[in-house]
């Protein structure tokens, strides 16, 4: 991205009641001043010709010619000199009525402004048209598909999130989302949501699956570590209790927990029935009954509310923030690498998808229609902004923008003045 393009985090914003700058300003204004000087020496060449021709002795008609042409510039190029400085200041300083149109007229360009932006502007037809004519989702699609627009994008994104990573870890944000979170999740009943999520899951014939290889993982745990149960046995068995006793007890254990286990991996299994009308009564206890949902909730509120889990959720957000800042530092930095691959993955994947496409540009047409329906705000705000720019601020913005071409107007009145006063000069001479 261009540095010209990116206004730097820690450059001012304009200061309220003045105008944006101008981009190219200086070019603006060595191009005003060449032209002002244009125009002014132009008349100056005219007020000296026609001085100069008045000490010519016993003048010819080329002379008087000369004269009455000067003479005519003259008056050409004063009256559209005065009508130029006019519209942005009193001529000479001199208050004279009608003059200084520009900052004596700025609330009615601030509404005139507003009112033909809300007309013409934002209009349904308009921005529709415009819309359709644009395809944009298209031309989105195809540039963020483009392999420069990835880095472009993830520059731009690990550039803002430190700022947003060391804002969070403000000391009163995490007081107001603690508040404010932690609110609503006392607040939330969270048993519905649970039976409903844990209905899910177990409907789909995915889940099964999961759930032998669980009890299979199980099973083979038991298997493995029957040493360890042996002497965990051991350790609780009275002293005078032989050791052969242990052993067969722990086999009992874990022989009768892998059987309970390899009936539950059957699916049409008596404890598989059982397990099944447990989970169903699990569900239902926990979507319709009142006095499980207020002992799941305060269970959910004890732990919200534990000092030992709320230092571990900062913890967690401290390290995390950590990690972030860390990695956003490096040259080969593993988010920016991931929003590159995400920005040309969805491009590539918006270019080739025509549904998803029209789906965006319903979008963008709702948008715009909602955008129509504050037309009337937008034209109020446009009207207050004109109307809060400091009026020597504006009227110098207006002349650096403007103002140069108002001078090609002050050269050709000078000029054309200069053509009609030979013209009558002629004309006069010819009838008499």
């Amino acid at each position: 991205m261009a540095p010209d393009r990116i206004r730097s985090p820690d450059a001012p914003f304009p200061a309220s009641g003045t105008l944006p700058p101008v981009r190219s300003e200086d070019v603006l204004r060595r191009r005003l001043k060449r032209n002002r000087t244009l125009a002014t020496s132009l008349l100056v060449t005219m007020g000296a010709v026609f001085v100069g021709t008045h000490f010519v002795p016993d003048p010819g008609l080329a002379t008087r010619l000369l004269r009455a042409t000067a003479e005519a510039g003259i008056v050409g190029g004063l009256a559209d000199w005065f009508a130029v400085t006019a519209l942005f200041r009193h001529p000479l300083g001199i208050p004279i009525p009608h003059t200084a149109i520009i900052p004596n007229s700025k609330e009615r360009i601030g509404q005139t402004l507003g009112r033909f932006i809300e007309r013409h502007f934002l209009t349904q037809d308009v921005l529709l048209k415009k819309l359709r004519s644009a395809n944009a989702a298209q031309r989105f699609a195809t540039w963020l598909s483009t392999p420069e627009t990835a880095p472009v994008i993830a520059n731009a994104v690990v550039a803002a999130m430190p700022y947003l990573v060391r804002s969070l870890d403000s000391h009163d944000l995490r007081e107001f989302v603690r508040r404010t979170l932690g609110k609503q999740l006392r607040q939330t009943d969270i048993a519905p949501v649970m039976g409903r999520v844990i209905h899910m899951v177990t409907a789909s014939g995915e889940a099964d699956v999961l759930f032998e290889r669980v009890l299979g993982v199980a099973a083979e745990w038991l298997e493995d570590n029957r040493d360890q149960i042996y002497g965990l046995v051991q350790q609780r068995s009275r002293w005078w209790i032989p050791k052969t006793i242990n052993r067969k007890i722990a086999d009992a254990i874990i022989t009768g927990c892998a059987d309970l286990l390899n009936d539950l991996r059957e699916p049409e299994s008596e404890v598989r029935l059982k397990f099944r009308e447990a989970l169903a009564h699990l569900i239902n206890e926990l979507i319709n009954s009142p006095e499980q949902r207020k002992q799941i909730n305060a269970s959910k509120n004890r732990i919200l509310e534990h000092p030992d889990v709320q230092a571990w959720v900062a913890a967690v957000w401290q390290e995390t923030s950590r990690v972030m800042l860390e990695d956003l530092s490096q040259p080969t930095s593993k988010a920016r690498a991931a929003v590159e691959k995400i920005c040309m993955l969805i491009g590539r994947a918006l270019a080739t998808d025509e549904a998803m496409l029209k789906h965006m540009d319903e979008f963008l047409e709702e948008l715009a229609v909602y955008l129509v329906s504050w037309r009337h705000e937008i034209g109020k705000f446009v009207t207050e902004v004109v109307r809060s720019w400091d009026s020597p601020t504006l009227v110098e913005r207006l002349e650096l923008v403007v103002g140069s071409d108002l001078q090609y107007i002050r050269m050709n009145g000078t000029i054309v003045g200069a053509l009609a006063g030979s013209l009558i000069f002629l004309t006069s001479q010819l009838i008499g």
